[in-house]
């Protein structure tokens, strides 16, 4: 049963043995030409261990139907806790590692909003974004002020890690709904990706402004500041980084996938690593994202012109086929880390059991919430329902935002109590993942085929009234496509 499994997902499998093979082929360099690096007892050969063997981990327990990024996460808590997780003088490696991880996360974002798809839906769209994630930071806020004596800042942004949504497992599973043709002629594969990209957008850009200005050491007046100034050189650099990606390089270049892939990234690493110097660090999450939605429309567009065979060869190598890519190397690392924080000998069994019962209180809050905000559309109860129940599974951001809090709390030199926060936030987020990813994954599945229409291959968007416009898992574990829309 296993080789058959094997056999029939092996053009998906097989993308994960080619990221081993790369390993091992780089490993037999550095043996000849760097062995004194390469040897396994080294710290950089230890930290390239833990992502081989989180990518190991994924690939074995999506045998047994179990996302793989479980798996990573696991493998990570797994070599931690026996001793082999000391990465001294390399921390600030491991920063930049969680970094690019989040910013190919937003990269992903931006450049899945569709802006005539927000145009038609806007109404539903917006609700479904900020109505259940407003609800879902409230609870999760007030109940760690209440049971784990968290300070309201904190509270914030511990919810707005834990409300965004995992665009890797919503888009894996919408992809294999688009295979079985269920819910194509309702518009709910739109709205789904739509609101799963706004949501995260809004959840890591308020993360980044509620985390700044707590780690801020100005004044009042100049933290109150610096949400809106932040917003401001946000937009500014997006929109003109974003201009520029329209016309450089040109679309009629040999190479211009190529050199808009990196220009992309280093254009997403400057707004946050930038906006982390300059003090401003909510400008660096906006940017990014605002950047790459810019560069998009402009990109779209000049599809139009192209000539089918032209279209066909572009969208092989598009910037978002690149960044897919990226993601297979950043996946395992981003898991593997954020799995590394959690040590057995630190835990809080207080910490544990709140921690579970913030994000079960918080996502029973959003799933009401959520489908409180589907009325209005021409959607039938149980469309309104599955819309509502893919926004529960968290994991991919959680995975990117959990760490950033300790991180900077730790580079602040920060008192053991911001410390003892930074590292909650870290731990319940590893809880929300554990919690809603398989069981999120497993609902949205399971119920497509009872609550879904089957229906033909081209989508009709969902109409929502307006006042002015009248009326299986074993796949899911192993297509990994981080899209976000």
């Amino acid at each position: 049963m296993k080789w058959r499994h094997l056999v029939l997902h092996w053009s998906l499998l097989s993308e994960h043995v080619a990221l081993l093979v790369i390993f091992l082929g780089l490993w037999a360099l550095g043996l000849a030409l760097l062995p004194e690096y390469a040897i396994p007892s080294t710290v950089i050969m230890r930290i390239i261990l833990l992502f081989v063997g989180a990518q190991i981990s994924g690939i074995l327990v999506s045998f047994i139907h179990v996302p793989d990024m479980l798996g990573m996460l696991f493998f990570g808590v797994l070599y931690t806790n026996v001793g082999l997780a000391n990465f001294e003088g390399y921390e600030r490696f491991e920063v930049f590692l969680r970094e690019m991880a989040l910013i190919n996360i937003m990269l992903l974002a931006g450049l899945g909003l569709d802006g005539s798809a927000f145009r038609r839906l806007w109404l539903m769209i917006l609700r479904l974004t900020l109505v259940p994630t407003i609800v879902e930071v409230a609870i999760i806020a007030v109940m760690a002020y209440f049971t784990l004596s968290m300070p309201w800042l904190w509270g914030i942004a511990l919810g707005l890690v834990i409300t965004a949504v995992s665009p890797n497992v919503v888009v894996t599973v919408m992809l294999k709904l688009k295979e079985d043709r269920l819910g194509l002629n309702s518009g709910i594969h739109t709205l789904i990706y739509a609101m799963t990209t706004c949501n995260d957008v809004v959840a890591i850009f308020m993360f980044g402004v509620v985390i700044s200005i707590i780690f801020s050491t100005s004044s009042l007046t100049q933290k109150v500041l610096q949400g809106p100034i932040g917003i401001g050189i946000g937009l500014v650099f997006g929109y003109l980084y974003g201009m520029m990606l329209h016309y450089l390089p040109s679309r009629n270049a040999v190479y211009v996938n190529g050199l808009r892939f990196v220009l992309t990234v280093l254009g997403g690493t400057i707004a946050v690593m930038g906006s982390r110097v300059i003090g401003f660090t909510s400008a660096g999450a906006l940017g990014c994202v605002m950047m790459a939605f810019i560069a998009g429309i402009g990109w779209k567009r000049q599809e139009l012109k192209m000539t089918p065979q032209q279209l066909q060869a572009y969208q092989v190598a598009s910037v978002p086929k690149r960044l897919d890519l990226l993601w297979k190397f950043l996946k395992p690392v981003s898991f593997a880390l954020i799995g590394k924080e959690i040590n057995f000998n630190v835990l809080e069994g207080r910490v544990l059991g709140y921690g579970a019962l913030l994000v079960l209180l918080g996502s029973l809050f959003r799933l009401a919430f959520a489908y409180l905000s589907t009325y209005g559309g021409n959607l039938s109860r149980k469309e309104r329902a599955y819309i509502t129940i893919s926004g529960f599974p968290k994991a991919t951001v959680q995975a990117a935002l959990g760490p950033v809090a300790l991180d900077l709390a730790r580079s602040a030199s920060v008192a053991s109590d911001e410390l003892t926060l930074a590292s909650n936030v870290l731990i319940i987020s590893v809880l929300a993942i554990i919690f809603t990813a398989p069981l999120g994954a497993i609902l949205m599945l399971r119920l497509a085929p009872f609550w879904l229409k089957r229906g033909d291959l081209a989508e009709t968007p969902v109409t929502p009234q307006t006042p002015n416009q009248p009326n299986n898992v074993d796949e899911l574990t192993t297509v990994n496509t981080p899209k976000s829309a």
